[in-house]
């Protein structure tokens, strides 16, 4: 396995593969359980200043090219999800992202002091969720304005380093990224769930989810995170967290070819089972012993965008 071992802003990893945000719950034992499965960066759920239920039932659904999702950002909120962080990092070093959302620059910052008291890794602000427009409006990472802020104010007073997880829905992801970056991010993660659609059960005549519309991810979305990852790498200083359709080993080597230090995995859990960590680091690994790769990174990134 030593030829997956990187580092990320500082801290060593043992696979380039990220849990990404609201994949496997918030308990102690759910993360514990994905990095028994070779997983080398584990993310808490979005977690507000408040516990929130989350929007009503159904809330995701299969289709031929992935899943949709309105979860509704259900969490346990700060308190309660810091717990099962700090419980989790007495038992391993794994590094945590610890994944906080909020519709304002002042609650991003009290999310912010929250989390330098605990033993968090790094902060990723959720500035992008799509599933959640009917409470809350376009996500805060189409306003280059809005991300320059919340960035700056969190950067300014965070004692670990600071990641901004951008949306795919906007007109101009590039231009949205350069701002988190003079701003201070020090990394970014990209891309989100795309959307937002929807699905019709045709029999009742209603769309599929209660919430109507929720973001598309799964295989369907790869191509456009590629394309989108890509662009944002030509661009920025800074490394990316590359996700949205990583289902193998092939996946997961193109996103670091597109430009993505870390790889995030997630509806891919659904298709393989837990076990999907490790067969795609596996993957990777007989996919560099084919190419005489001695690491992983040594894998070439495609020649940036003029």
């Amino acid at each position: 396995m030593n030829k997956i071992k990187t580092e990320f802003l500082g801290a060593k990893v043992s696979s380039p593969l990220v849990l990404p945000a609201g994949v496997m719950g918030m308990s102690f034992s759910g993360l514990n359980y994905c990095v028994e499965n070779g997983i080398g960066v584990v993310t808490s759920k979005s977690l507000t200043l408040v516990e929130r239920s989350g929007h009503n039932g159904p809330v995701i659904a299969e289709f031929e090219g992935g899943f949709i999702n309105a979860m509704g950002l259900c969490n346990p909120g700060i308190v309660e999800g810091l717990a099962e962080i700090n419980e989790f990092k007495q038992h391993s070093d794994t590094p945590v992202i610890v994944s906080v959302f909020a519709t304002n620059t002042e609650d991003f910052i009290e999310l912010t002091n929250y989390v330098n008291k605990s033993q968090g890794d790094f902060i990723e602000l959720n500035l992008s969720c799509p599933n959640v427009f009917d409470e809350f409006g376009i996500p805060l990472a189409a306003s280059k304005d809005k991300v320059a802020e919340i960035v700056r104010a969190v950067k300014e007073i965070s004692t670990i380093p600071v990641i901004a997880k951008l949306s795919p829905n906007v007109y101009n992801i590039s231009e949205i990224a350069l701002v988190a970056e003079a701003a201070g991010a020090d990394a970014l993660c990209m891309i989100n769930t795309v959307g937002p659609g929807m699905l019709i059960d045709k029999k009742m005549v209603k769309p599929i989810l209660s919430n109507r519309t929720g973001g598309l991810s799964g295989p369907c979305i790869k191509p456009i995170a590629l394309r989108l990852i890509h662009e944002v790498y030509s661009k920025v200083n800074i490394p990316i967290i590359g996700t949205g359709g990583v289902t193998n080993g092939d996946d997961a080597i193109e996103m670091i070819m597109a430009g993505s230090t870390l790889i995030g995995v997630g509806t891919a859990v659904y298709y393989r089972g837990i076990e999907v960590f490790d067969k795609i680091n596996q993957e990777m690994i007989k996919f560099m012993d084919e190419e005489n790769y001695a690491s992983i990174n040594d894998l070439p990134k495609l020649e940036k965008l003029k």
